[in-house]
């Protein structure tokens, strides 16, 4: 059984090993694919693995050999899973490896917001405490989360991790999302998207790319936040009109965004973020500790495993 992995960074950077996979097969392991190796890269392997690269209609007509296509993500748009189902291709997603990381990623893009902890420790090394004339100083304003409101957009496996740790800090949960559970109400109260934007001082985003998600965070919706409102996402870059976002900031309806995804990743020198006042960017990483990728690369193997077993699982289309 011949196994293609198109992109197997960043899931292995050398400290997560491929060898569960090369033990049900040959493998071919590749950093990156662009776009025009794809079909050359994939050949006639029955078994595709694929994290960003575009599994499109025209792939699948040129390589139909394939039989089984594994996301190693949970998101899994890179895929047309109507033309893999058409085909008969089940595509599977590794649903909950990282849904820990991503909550702990996004409480602490918040609290680094609150506290400035980097560029206070910075400031001390540049001397800035050595010359103080007190025995204490700050740059930015320092904001106590207890007693404040936290809205999530998106209330699934991370949005209510995130949920419980915000409760944790004293701070009232609200949630907006399509279904609402049982366990849920246990963490949060379920409200309508306008009560959301309208009373929380910070809004997470933890929801799906769907067309009713996409560019939701627009001027339009910023306007119904309260002045000073802070912005988190961890989820997809889309999901925020990126201009909006930064003339929110400029403007100071924004107080502070943390974003760990942007619309178009690398992200290019054109985003209107990255000139954006109080603005946090960090490179897709909430995702990523050793923990979270060693349970990614587990549940990947068992999927494809399964999937020669007869009996998929997780599978999206």
């Amino acid at each position: 059984m011949k196994i293609v992995v198109l992109d197997g960074r960043p899931l292995s950077i050398g400290d997560v090993s491929w060898a569960k996979f090369e033990a049900l097969g040959e493998c071919a392991i590749y950093d990156n694919t662009p776009a025009d190796k794809t079909v050359e890269r994939i050949g006639d392997a029955p078994v595709v693995l694929t994290n960003k690269v575009l599994i499109t209609r025209e792939v699948l007509d040129a390589c139909p050999g394939i039989k089984y296509i594994g996301v190693l993500a949970t998101g899994y748009n890179v895929v047309d899973t109507d033309a893999a189902r058409e085909r008969g291709i089940p595509v599977t997603n590794v649903p909950t490896y990282g849904t820990m990381s991503v909550a702990q990623f996004a409480i602490g893009l918040l609290l680094e917001i609150c506290h400035n902890i980097g560029g206070h420790s910075r400031a001390v090394y540049s001397g800035r405490w050595e010359s103080c004339e007190y025995y204490s100083f700050w740059e930015h304003p320092l904001i106590e989360l207890a007693g404040k409101t936290l809205g999530i957009i998106g209330f699934g496996r991370i949005g209510q991790a995130t949920g419980k740790v915000a409760a944790a800090l004293g701070m009232d949960v609200l949630a907006y999302d399509e279904f609402e559970t049982a366990e849920g109400r246990q963490i949060c109260k379920y409200v309508t998207l306008d009560e959301l934007l309208a009373k929380s001082d910070v809004i997470s985003l933890h929801c799906p790319i769907t067309p009713a998600t996409e560019g939701m965070i627009n001027k339009t919706n910023i306007a119904k936040m309260k002045d000073g409102v802070i912005i988190i996402n961890t989820s997809r870059g889309p999901l925020i009109v990126e201009q909006d976002l930064a003339d929110a900031l400029e403007s100071g309806k924004v107080m502070s965004a943390a974003v760990d995804v942007v619309s178009v990743e690398p992200i290019k020198g054109g985003n209107p973020l990255l000139r954006a006042k109080n603005c946090f960017i960090t490179p897709h990483i909430a995702w990523a500790p050793i923990e979270a990728r060693t349970r990614l690369m587990d549940v990947a193997v068992k999927n494809v495993g399964s999937f020669l077993d007869g009996k998929p699982v997780n599978v999206v289309n």
